[in-house]
């Protein structure tokens, strides 16, 4: 990777930040972290990550009011944004799919490799 692409990271566990952090740097990408969506969304407007990863259940904001601003705003509104979260029903996923995310990952079901390749994908990263 000849660029170094900024990930934000907008996640309450301390635990699984940590997994996918160590993941991500080792994969070469330069890394911000939220532990919720109020300071997600300051860093948005600081760092213009080139993707998001972003939970639903966050604290002080959730995920999808989240989307919905930085969809609204012409400053970040073509940030991809891959959420993963332990929400799976076909309501949340949806929800999430019409607010703008470009994918939608299950936690139970996404190993870091996974969200990866899924970021690679969505960057056309070779």
């Amino acid at each position: 990777m000849d660029k170094k692409y900024t990930v934000l990271l907008v996640e309450d566990d301390a635990f699984l930040a940590r997994i996918y952090a160590t993941a991500l740097e080792a994969q070469g990408f330069r890394l911000s972290l939220a532990s919720n969506g109020e300071d997600g969304l300051k860093l948005v407007e600081r760092e213009k990550p080139d993707i998001i990863i972003l939970d639903i259940l966050l604290p002080e904001m959730d995920g999808y009011e989240f989307l919905e601003k930085i969809k609204a705003d012409q400053g970040s509104a073509n940030i991809p944004v891959l959420v993963l979260s332990n929400l799976g029903q076909k309501e949340d996923v949806d929800k999430a799919m019409q607010l703008g995310a470009s994918r939608y990952l299950i936690k139970a079901h996404a190993l870091p490799q996974h969200v990866l390749r899924n970021i690679n994908e969505i960057l056309n990263i070779a």
